[in-house]
């Protein structure tokens, strides 16, 4: 993880992840935002998203999590799907929270069953571990979400009775917060913003 101090990464901090306190924003933030808020804040992160380049995408996933947490925004806007296996070896790690449901996000637009392999890795090691309570709902909710976009069925075996997603749940204390398909549904919002922001990104193309 790359230390404080490096002037470069202090300038794209503030141009990209402190500007207005995005990253506070981001994420499940954007569900808060009322239409006006939103449709603002969608113009700023496809201008934003254009901007950036790639090797300062990657210098940021080398930071914490508000650094990690806007560039996956960013890299799922621009749907830079070269980022797959970064993001995806990222999300597997779990090295620091308020990032994983981007990471999974970010996934979850792309949308192809190479994501959906990520997420089933990602599953299988983690539903494992009722003790931890990382990113586990927002990796089903993106796989569901893959699944619900192909028409195939990679999460049933997750949600069987008695299965990985019911032996993890039972340790949850949040247990009435994490039905699947309300997660889904805000996984699905937070894709279709994904949306709205390429849709001003192509805006500005013409």
């Amino acid at each position: 993880m790359r230390s404080d101090g490096d002037p470069e990464l202090d300038r794209l901090r503030r141009r990209y992840v402190a500007v207005d306190r995005r990253y506070l924003r981001l994420s499940y933030g954007i569900l808060r935002l009322g239409d006006r808020q939103r449709h603002r804040f969608a113009r700023e992160l496809a201008r934003a998203a254009d901007d950036i380049a790639p090797r300062e995408l990657g210098l940021l996933l080398d930071c914490g999590w508000r650094e990690r947490r806007t560039a996956a925004w960013l890299i799922a806007i621009t749907g830079r799907d070269n980022f797959r296996a970064r993001l995806g070896e990222l999300l597997l790690a779990s090295e620091v929270c308020c990032a994983g449901n981007s990471y999974c996000m970010a996934l979850a637009a792309f949308g192809t069953t190479d994501d959906a392999d990520l997420l089933t890795a990602y599953l299988d090691r983690y539903l494992a571990r009722p003790d931890l309570d990382y990113d586990q709902a927002a990796a089903l909710a993106a796989l569901l979400h893959i699944d619900e976009a192909h028409g195939t069925d990679r999460a049933a075996r997750f949600l069987v009775p008695g299965g990985p997603w019911q032996g993890w749940i039972e340790g949850q204390s949040h247990r009435s917060e994490l039905d699947p398909a309300e997660c889904q549904e805000t996984m699905a919002r937070l894709c279709s913003f994904v949306q709205e922001c390429a849709g001003h990104r192509a805006s500005h193309d013409r």
